[in-house]
């Protein structure tokens, strides 16, 4: 199954933090993994305005354990620009609702603990 990583899912991954239940790390060793490039940049943000920290500047040491985890890119597409223009406001986090637009674009499966999600018409899995 080929899935998309909300960016908390990816980061506590690769964080081995103890908010990640056992039965989603086992879903993402069998899954096929996707990480959009929005999740990238909204952790450099995030790191960038000391909302958060990462070992290494943010760029690097995401592309480096996207590598090392066989985690795919997902890039950001003109189909999934438009797409956020047609969604609600329920959410207004735009990494998010990028995030959302990818997911039904691209008919992926959210893994994620965002409970605005549900108020989308998106596959999730928790």
């Amino acid at each position: 199954m080929r899935v998309l990583l909300d960016t908390h899912t990816f980061l506590w991954a690769i964080t081995d933090d103890a908010r990640m239940p056992a039965r989603v790390r086992k879903l993402m060793a069998a899954s096929d993994c996707c990480f959009s490039v929005a999740s990238i940049w909204e952790a450099v943000v995030k790191v960038q305005s000391g909302k958060m920290s990462l070992p290494r500047p943010a760029g690097p040491f995401l592309v480096s354990e996207l590598v090392s985890s066989g985690v795919q890119i997902l890039p950001i597409t003109l189909d999934h620009v438009l797409r956020v223009e047609s969604l609600d406001l329920h959410h207004r986090d735009p990494f998010d609702r990028m995030l959302i637009a990818q997911s039904l674009e691209e008919n992926l499966p959210v893994l994620t603990i965002d409970p605005l999600f549900k108020k989308y018409p998106v596959q999730l899995i928790w």
